[in-house]
C-alpha cells in the first residue's frame, strides 16, 4: 500500500497539454499490476510551465521594444544536457535558439546569435560553470560563451556536421557526423585528439549523433545508422556496445538521444518508435516507456534525453513542441 501511495503521489500531477484545460494525468510504466519504474511529471511548452514568472520590467521591455525575454513557446527542441547544477540546456532547433532553465532561480535565457554570429541549426547545447557550448551543424562549427551571449571562442578543429555535445571532467567530446568521427577538446577549447571513422565495426561510425557520459566519465555514443550506442572510456578506447537493428521492443530503427542513470541503465530515444527504451549495463531490455501521439507520455519525433542525478528525465519530445519531464521510481 505504501508503494502505491508513492506512485500515486508521484504520477498524478496537475498539466496543461497546449491551450487544453489542466487535468491530472496518471501515467507510468509499466501499467498496473505491475510495480511502476517511470512515471510522467509534466510537459514544458514554454517557461512558465516551468515556473518561471517575468518581473513587469520586462514584460513592458518585451512590448515596447521587442526585446527577447524568451518567454516564446518552444519550437522543434532537439538536443538537451543538464549542468553540474542539474539546470537545462535546450537545442531548439526549429528556433535556431538555444535557452538555459535556473531551476533554483526560476529563470530563462536565450540566445538566437553568439556575438555577431547568427544561429542557424543549433543541435546540442551543453554548459559547465559559466561557460555555455553549443554545436551548430548549420553553422559548422563549435561555439563557447558566456551567459551575456559574448563569444568566448571557436573550437577551431575543422567540422563537417557537428551533431552531439558531452562534457566528462576537463574534456568536451564533440560528434562529427559528417566525418563520421568524435573529437576531443580541452574545455578551454584546445583540441587533444579524434578517434573512429566510417564503418561498422567496433569503434568504427556510420553518422554518429548524440552523446552522453556516466559517472565514471566513460562515453556513449548513438551511432546512429549502425542501430547501436557504442561505449568508450575517457581517451577513446572502446569498451562495448548495445542494440541491433529491428521493429520491436529492445531493438532499434531510429536511436536518437542517450543517457546513463545513476544505476548505469542505459536509456535510449529511438523517433520511429517514438519512445524512449531502457536497457541495463549488459544491453539487456529493461522497458520501452511512451509510444506515438501527442497526450502525456506520448511523443512524436524525439530526439535528446538527459536524466538528472534525482531520477528526472528530459526529453525533447520535438515535433510536439516540449520537453516531457519524466521520473524514475525508485523501488
Amino acid at each position: 500500500m505504501a508503494l502505491m501511495s508513492m506512485f500515486l503521489l508521484a504520477a498524478c500531477v496537475t498539466v496543461k497539454e497546449g491551450s487544453a484545460a489542466a487535468k491530472p494525468v496518471y501515467r507510468v510504466w509499466p501499467e498496473p499490476p505491475a510495480e511502476p519504474h517511470v512515471a510522467y511529471l509534466q510537459s514544458v511548452y514554454k517557461p512558465a510551465d516551468a515556473g518561471v514568472r517575468w518581473s513587469g520590467t520586462k514584460r513592458l521591455s518585451h512590448w515596447l521594444f521587442g526585446a527577447d525575454t524568451g518567454q516564446g513557446s518552444l519550437t522543434r527542441p532537439f538536443g538537451v544536457a543538464l549542468d553540474e547544477a542539474d539546470n537545462l540546456c535546450i537545442a531548439d532547433t526549429g528556433a535556431a535558439m538555444v535557452c538555459f532553465l535556473d531551476r533554483t532561480r526560476k529563470t530563462w535565457q536565450s540566445w538566437d546569435k553568439i556575438g555577431s554570429m547568427e544561429l542557424i541549426s543549433p543541435v546540442a547545447f551543453v554548459k559547465q560553470k559559466s561557460t555555455f557550448i553549443v554545436a551548430d551543424s548549420g553553422l559548422r562549427k563549435v561555439l563557447a560563451f558566456d551567459g551575456k551571449g559574448k563569444l568566448l571562442f571557436e573550437f577551431a578543429q575543422p567540422m563537417i556536421r557537428p551533431s552531439g555535445l558531452a562534457i566528462a571532467g576537463d574534456k568536451l567530446f564533440v560528434a562529427d557526423a559528417g566525418e563520421h568521427h568524435i573529437l576531443i577538446f580541452e574545455l578551454g577549447g584546445k583540441y587533444l585528439a579524434a578517434f573512429g571513422k566510417r564503418g561498422t565495426g567496433p569503434g568504427e561510425f556510420n553518422y554518429p549523433t548524440h552523446l552522453a557520459t556516466d559517472a565514471k566519465g566513460r562515453l556513449f555514443v548513438t551511432d546512429s545508422m549502425n542501430f547501436r550506442i557504442q561505449i568508450f572510456d575517457a581517451s577513446g578506447r572502446y569498451e562495448g556496445a548495445i542494440g541491433t537493428v529491428g521493429d520491436s521492443s529492445g531493438t532499434l530503427s531510429r536511436p536518437k538521444g542517450v543517457a546513463v542513470d545513476r544505476d548505469g541503465n542505459i536509456y535510449v530515444v529511438d523517433a520511429l518508435f517514438d519512445n524512449l527504451q531502457i536497457f541495463d549495463q549488459s544491453g539487456r531490455f529493461l522497458l520501452a516507456v511512451g509510444e506515438a501521439g501527442e497526450a502525456a507520455g506520448e511523443f512524436w519525433m524525439p530526439a535528446g534525453i538527459a536524466i538528472s542525478r534525482e531520477g528526472l528525465i528530459y526529453v525533447a519530445d520535438s515535433y510536439n513542441r516540449r520537453i516531457q519531464v519524466l521520473k524514475h521510481l525508485q523501488p
